[in-house]
């Protein structure tokens, strides 16, 4: 049995295109996968601690091998929690909306909190960011209102999808897929690019 954790960052709810696409794919993953276990962490509903001065001189410390002190421990335990959770799973949903040009700041609040060392990433001073994660993958789901690949520069550039590719490498993650609803806003066929979205997600939950 494996563990399928799925981390929704958008909180539009029932109007939301990426959580639409993202229950698509976990409907046709639950069909194909009967045994695996789903694990739902709803950014928005969940109160993700704060890491603020404590947390992140723990996380040097740790990084260090140096003493924690008492604040330093419970910051440190708060986010060894997610840490953990996200480390054990053995495989990645991710919904994310594009907001302003970048993920929602929630998410990233959730990447920090468990990008810690020892526990999803490791540094040696010759070799660079080692893997500490090992046989994993994830499906992410890109959803932006006018950005598109290939868009003309004036739309700007693609701080969402390269962002989340590049720290999923930093943990060892490699296996990537990808389903795009891209652009909403400015697509004039819609319609069709949102069912050829959902065709596309329920083909993935099947085959992942």
């Amino acid at each position: 049995m494996s563990t399928l954790l799925y981390v929704a960052s958008s909180p539009r709810g029932a109007a939301s295109d990426s959580r639409a696409l993202a229950s698509v794919f976990l409907d046709a993953y639950q069909e194909a996968h009967r045994e695996d276990r789903i694990v739902t962490l709803d950014l928005w509903e969940e109160p993700l601690p704060r890491f603020g001065p404590e947390g992140a001189s723990a996380k040097m410390s740790v990084f260090g091998g140096e003493e924690l002190t008492v604040e330093q421990k419970q910051a440190w335990e708060q986010a060894r929690r997610y840490a953990d959770q996200f480390a054990s799973a053995d495989k990645y949903l991710f919904s994310v909306p594009m907001w302003n040009l970048s993920i929602p700041y929630v998410l990233k609040q959730w990447i920090d909190i468990v990008t810690q060392p020892g526990i999803t990433f490791a540094f040696e001073e010759a070799r660079g960011y080692v893997p500490v994660l090992h046989g994993k993958k994830a499906t992410a789901v890109y959803t932006s209102s006018v950005y598109y690949p290939g868009a003309p520069a004036s739309y700007s550039r693609d701080f969402q999808s390269e962002y989340l590719k590049e720290w999923l490498h930093v943990t060892g993650v490699d296996d990537m897929t990808e389903i795009r609803f891209q652009p909403i806003y400015l697509s004039p066929n819609r319609d069709e690019d949102r069912a050829a979205a959902l065709d596309t997600a329920r083909d993935a939950g099947k085959s992942f």
